[in-house]
């Protein structure tokens, strides 16, 4: 079944093009509902107006708290017939409500092997840290930062020295790359979530998906065949 799908974002809205360019590829299943900013005057907005895609900015200035915010949030994601929402450098908590209102269809990527490095700097943390993987990680969202259970991962060598521009040019590649598959599990159907673990079922034609040959980088669960 088609995924109607709302994304969220504040920033430059690179994973939302690489959402886009699935779906119009055909390997994700899904249709972009509306695309809501935080920020009138986010990148990310360039997107949406581009591929005629619906899309509004809320400022939370305008609004008396968190909760009062993700409601009108909630209710504009509903007025669009969105069911699911993905997180594409969102830079807020959501609220329990909001959460409450997409139970389970809330999906975020991080840029880093959670759950090491959490929060706003995710990459330029590894990296200081010496790391020499790194990676991007897709998520459930649930009301802590980056905490919910993993959906599907992506490692990257980390060199030392290196321009932390290289490592997040290769965290990018790949989180273009998860993101879409994850949505497409979950327009699927196939992710069944057992405490915090994570299972992919298989397709339910019951042939085998065909996988992605490997590169310089470690993906787990292995991408499809569109990935």
């Amino acid at each position: 079944m088609t995924l109607q799908l709302a994304v969220l974002a504040s920033g430059n809205g690179s994973n939302l093009q690489a959402i886009l360019d699935r779906i119009a590829s055909g390997a994700l299943d899904a249709k972009v509902c509306l695309v809501l900013c935080n920020k009138p005057e986010a990148r990310a907005l360039d997107y949406p107006r581009a591929a005629g895609v619906a899309h509004v900015a809320l400022s939370p200035a305008d609004y008396p708290d968190r909760e009062a915010f993700d409601a009108a949030m909630v209710a504009a994601i509903r007025a669009h017939g969105a069911d699911a929402v993905a997180l594409a450098g969102y830079m807020r908590l959501l609220t329990p409500g909001f959460l409450a209102a997409f139970a389970g269809r809330v999906v975020n990527i991080h840029p880093a092997l959670l759950p090491s490095f959490p929060g706003l700097r995710g990459a330029a943390d590894a990296q200081a840290y010496g790391v020499t993987l790194a990676g991007c990680t897709v998520h459930f969202v649930d009301e802590q930062m980056d905490h919910g259970s993993v959906i599907v991962q992506a490692a990257v060598p980390g060199n030392a020295g290196e321009p932390l521009d290289d490592l997040k040019a290769r965290i990018h590649a790949l989180e273009h790359r998860i993101y879409p598959q994850a949505l497409q599990w979950l327009a699927e159907g196939r992710l069944c979530v057992e405490g915090r673990v994570v299972r992919v079922l298989p397709r339910s034609d019951g042939k085998a998906a065909p996988g992605v040959p490997d590169g310089p980088w470690l993906v787990w669960p292995p991408l499809e065949q569109g990935f």
